[in-house]
């Protein structure tokens, strides 16, 4: 994919969306870190759910601590992988408390030292949360750098160093969440909506899905 299509790229979902957000309920950093933790093969729609009075309580490290695993388990138990996603969610939590005073860090290694936390959450939080231009490949974007052309590569981590140099500086900021919500809705895994997609023509896809007759 040319430099120039990159661009058109990303300016074509910027003009249909300017400001993109994500689709996980949130109501501050901390609870942004649980909720994306959460998502892990899981649905945001599913977490949303499983969240929504988790997060009438619990505003901080502290207040998850101080609600305990198996509070917090009855509140997560809709979501797949509940018990360990619990566990690391109270273990971060204390480590939160007591290396970083109860207060998220925008560091990446720091993150990334969190159990349930690697670079694809530290990635979502910091970009959110932060402002940092950074890039959390998941299945989506992941499925979208390759099946474009714009960032081909066989692992996320390499996918995600690609898009980095290829993808216009001020476009950075949204292109996850562009990309994401264009995989998710748009571009889709089995059957791609490319007679509805608005960047069908920039995109180096062979088999693309043919219009309804």
């Amino acid at each position: 994919m040319s430099k120039a299509a990159i661009e058109e790229f990303f300016q074509r979902l910027s003009d249909a969306d300017p400001e993109p957000k994500g689709e996980l309920d949130y109501t501050n950093v901390y609870t942004l870190l649980v909720a994306v933790a959460l998502s892990a093969q899981a649905t945001d729609v599913g977490v949303n759910k499983a969240t929504k009075k988790l997060f009438e309580i619990v505003a901080t490290p502290q207040d998850m601590l101080d609600l305990g695993e198996e509070a917090l388990i009855s509140h997560v138990r809709t979501i797949g992988l509940y018990r360990g996603k619990a566990k690391n969610i109270m273990a971060a939590a204390q480590i939160l408390v007591d290396k970083h005073n109860g207060v998220v860090p925008n560091d990446q290694e720091a993150l990334e030292e969190l159990p349930g936390v690697g670079r694809k959450t530290a990635n979502v939080v910091r970009n959110i949360a932060f402002g940092e231009p950074t890039i959390a490949v998941d299945t989506h974007i992941f499925r979208l750098g390759n099946r474009t052309g714009m960032a081909k590569g066989t692992t996320p981590l390499a996918v995600e160093k690609a898009l980095q140099k290829k993808i216009p500086t001020k476009f950075i900021q949204h292109s996850h969440h562009w990309m994401i919500l264009h995989g998710r809705y748009i571009c889709k895994a089995r059957t791609p909506r490319c007679p509805d997609c608005i960047v069908a023509d920039l995109c180096n896809f062979k088999d693309k899905t043919p219009a309804a007759e």
